[in-house]
């Protein structure tokens, strides 16, 4: 049955225009590009029988050539605070997490754009096993898609800040989120996307040419080199001078402000001279830190600071006029930190990962 899907044309993938396209290669009329994209992006149907106003001849057609792609929640936790963690199924039996964490504001879901990851990071669980695949613009929707479904209350906000490396899927990732914010489809605005990435400083400068107004996040975590080698083996690739730079280039080039993320970890990163060190790194850059105190995780590095030292950190930063805020934590009851209910199901360790709006 999977290989059979494998096989057919994912149609949730297709963005309106290539839908259009393909809607009319099979004799068929350009307008219902509109109802198809509609009933699967809008009202998100799972079912070709659920398109009451496309003709059954049509429907048919789509049966024996494509797919609507599922993505089916097999596990779910509910914390105190209203946060929900998802752990869902992808059509090869893969499994990828989302998170819905509801504010005063709207509703924010939390998605992974990878099953696995390959960047290695010593302190996050979606490394553990690797990178197995990337996922599909179809596979990225369905999890804001099923959530929304699920709960019935729309999504208003929208991070890829799960499990996997979003610029490490590029060309699906940037898909999604046009198709996101299309206004045939779920139109959710661009500047209620957020983009988390460890600094692939290549695929940054790509992004800033999309044109795109979503919000840019760095996983920092270190105010130099040394340290961000220790807990990140992307720093051997790409220095922090050279992020930095890129960054600068790119609030130049889109006019959006970069979050530069910090999870502290204690011994390693959190006290007073690092701090100083890192408001130094970012004098006169357009950004907002958000300070994460990092959870111990069993098997991986650091561990979480006092309280009081994470508030002098913050402190530093602020008498040096960098724009800071401390994470809010959520889901703290539940396994909601990227990894840890995925790797529960496989029979593997408990571990902690950052998802965080």
């Amino acid at each position: 049955m999977a290989e059979k899907q494998i096989e057919k044309k994912d149609i949730k993938s297709l963005d309106f225009d290539e839908l259009k396209e393909f809607i009319e290669s099979i004799g068929e009329k350009g307008f219902r590009a509109k109802q198809v994209y509609g009933w699967i992006h809008k009202k998100l149907v799972p079912s070709f029988d659920d398109m009451a106003n496309v003709p059954k001849e049509l429907r048919e057609k789509f049966k024996k050539s494509c797919t609507i792609t599922s993505t089916n929640v097999i596990k779910k936790q509910v914390s105190a605070d209203g946060t929900c963690k998802f752990l869902m199924q992808l059509y090869d039996g893969n499994t990828v997490e989302s998170v819905l964490m509801k504010y005063k504001h709207g509703n924010s879901v939390c998605i992974s754009t990878q099953a696995g990851c390959r960047m290695g990071c010593r302190f996050c669980a979606s490394t553990v096993g690797g990178l197995i695949r990337n996922l599909a613009p179809s596979e990225m929707l369905g999890q804001v898609y099923e959530i929304q479904r699920l709960t019935g209350e729309r999504v208003s906000n929208v991070i890829l800040m799960g499990i996997g490396e979003p610029l490490d899927n590029y060309n699906n990732v940037v898909k999604f989120i046009k198709m996101l914010s299309d206004g045939n489809g779920l139109n959710i605005s661009q500047r209620n996307i957020t983009l988390s990435t460890c600094g692939i400083v290549e695929k940054i400068k790509e992004l800033e040419e999309e044109h795109l107004a979503i919000t840019l996040a760095i996983s920092l975590h270190a105010p130099d080199d040394g340290i961000r080698k220790q807990i990140m083996p992307v720093a051997e690739r790409y220095s922090i001078d050279e992020i930095i730079e890129t960054c600068r280039h790119y609030i130049e080039k889109t006019g959006r402000r970069i979050t530069f993320e910090y999870s502290l970890m204690e011994g390693t990163n959190d006290q007073p001279v690092h701090a100083e060190k890192l408001a130094k790194l970012l004098h006169g850059i357009n950004c907002h830190v958000n300070l994460i105190p990092l959870n111990p995780v069993k098997g991986r590095a650091g561990s979480r600071p006092g309280t009081t030292g994470i508030q002098h950190f913050k402190l530093i930063l602020e008498k040096n006029r960098i724009n800071v805020t401390i994470r809010r934590e959520m889901g703290s009851d539940i396994d909601a930190a990227c990894g840890q209910l995925r790797n529960k199901n496989k029979g593997g360790e408990l571990h902690e990962n950052i998802c965080e709006n």
